[in-house]
Order: structure tokens, then sequence, then C-alpha cells
């Protein structure tokens, strides 16, 4: 069978027009070219189409029945052109109708997730929210769109991951505020001789972990628990000390009624920030997620 060359986009939209108008000189004049300009463009057309297409008539140029069959065809290509360009160039919240994965740790589950929750269903009823944790696997499913954004700290992100900073977390200590042996001053040598209990889990863990064993210090560990789900309830009825960054203890002493207490011993400091990956650095529903994350917790 021989094969056609495809006729390009000014081409259809001549055709479009002219099926339109029956005028040459009105589709020049709309196209910003001159007439013999769409006369050349024109005869191309008939020769890729093998039809006259038009022929001219006293009342204009009236179709041919092959250009009756094929301006349906031509004018869906031209629109789905059309959705092409026009594709996710803007965001409404308003009206969006999308799901949007983020990684995240469970502390950002009491720290961050809820005032984010309640802004998206304020600003856009039709999202919907789905929180993933931090792991190995959160850089491939960045790169593939399995998820939208990792908001943490996660230094072992790598190549084609975009960054911003949203705040810095330095550490805290929280007590019972009826502690037997705790006031409101706690050093180190008592950090020392206290209980503790211990998170195992969260991307800063390791920062705590080469602060201890700089400082030389092996905590009397009492307890030891997955996530930050029930530590403030632990610490309200013991006499446990946690370590952990400021944020959620903050978050968790307001709740529970804790004493805070700045770590007594030299934790390194950590930024939190939202990553995500640069194939979707332009999409419109990605940008607009983190302008709202960066609104509602960027310092």
């Amino acid at each position: 069978m021989e094969s056609r060359d495809l006729p390009d986009i000014k081409l259809l939209q001549l055709f479009d027009m002219l099926y339109d108008t029956r005028n040459v000189s009105r589709v020049a004049e709309h196209l910003g070219q001159s007439q013999p300009t769409v006369s050349i463009w024109l005869a191309r057309l008939r020769e890729q189409l093998q039809d006259p297409l038009f022929i001219r008539t006293p009342g204009g140029m009236a179709p041919t029945p092959q250009a009756d069959a094929l301006i349906g065809p031509c004018r869906e290509i031209l629109e789905s052109l059309r959705r092409f360009v026009a594709w996710e160039i803007e965001f409404d919240p308003a009206t969006a109708q999308r799901r949007f994965r983020i990684c995240m740790t469970d502390a950002s589950h009491v720290t961050l997730l809820p005032r984010l929750l309640a802004h998206v269903r304020a600003q856009a009823p039709g999202v919907r929210l789905e929180a993933a944790r931090i792991d190995g696997n959160t850089e491939r499913a960045l790169e593939s769109g399995e998820a939208d954004l990792a908001i943490g700290y996660v230094p072992w992100l790598s190549g084609g991951i975009y960054q911003q900073q949203l705040y810095e977390q330095d550490w805290v200590c929280l007590t019972n505020r009826h502690h037997p042996r705790v006031g409101t001053r706690f050093g180190a040598k008592q950090y020392r001789t206290e209980g503790h209990v211990v998170i195992a889990a969260g991307t800063g863990a390791q920062l705590l972990d080469q602060a201890l064993a700089r400082e030389r210090i092996e905590r009397d560990t009492v307890l030891v628990l997955p996530g930050f789900l029930g530590l403030g309830a632990v610490v309200q009825t013991t006499d446990l000390v946690a370590t952990l960054p400021r944020h959620i203890g903050e978050t968790l002493a307001l709740a529970n009624d804790l004493q805070v207490h700045t770590c007594p011993i030299p934790v390194e400091r950590f930024s939190v920030r939202q990553h995500w990956h640069a194939r979707y650095h332009h999409e419109a529903g990605n940008r607009w997620l983190r302008g709202v994350i960066a609104l509602l917790f960027g310092r």
C-alpha cells in the first residue's frame, strides 16, 4: 500500500477554516498569511489527500464529498492537539478531582497532616490525600509518579530530586510534668541516670545515635516503641524520658500535658524538606501541592 505524508497542523487549520468560511481571502487574513501563501498550502493539501477538496463556485469554495467526509476527523485531530497543548497548564483546586500520595514519617502524621488535610478540604474538596511511609522505595516512587512528594529528613535521596527546606529541627526531651526527680532543669548527668523510652523509627534517629556515641552515653532503655503512636501516654504515666525532634515533641507535650526540656546533650540539627522528582517539577497539580505545603509549614 502506498504511504502518504501526513498533513502538518497549519494545513489542517486551513482545511477547517476554509470549510467554514468558503473564502480563501478570509482564511488568509485569519491566519495572518498572504493569499498566495494560503493558495500554496491548499495545493499541497490537495496533493497529499489526492482530492480537490474545494471547488470554486459563484457562492464560494464548495467542499467536495471527500472534504465532507474528512472534516470530522480533521476537527477531532485539532481538538486533541488543543487538549494536548493545554494539558494541566493550570490546576484549579476548587474543581480538581485527584489523589495525592505523600511519603512522610509517622511524626508528620501528628505534626503536619492534620493542618494540611484541613487546608485541602477547605480549598480543594475533590482532592484526596494518601500518606505513605518513607523507606528505601521512596526515591523510585517519586520518579515513577507513584508518590507525589516526600516530606521529612531524607538525606539519601539523590539524582533527579528537587527539594525545598521547610523548617529546621533541634532536639528536646519530654518528661512527665510531675516527674519525681526532674524539675524545670534537666542536665546531662540526670539524662544518663534516668530511664528512657526510645523510638526505633524516625529518619533523624541516626543523628541522635551518633550524638550518644560521641558523648559515650548508653541510655537505660526501659521501652522501645516502633513509632510515636502512644509515646505521649507512656511519658504521661511513667517517669521515663523521651528524646525526639522539637516539632513532634512540642506537639505531644501540648496534647498530653508534658514538660519540654532542651536536650542536654548536643545533637546535630536537621532540616525538614519537601522533595519531588524533576519529572514533575512543572506539573500543575504537583506545583499547587508544593505551594500549599510551603505556605503552611515554611519558615
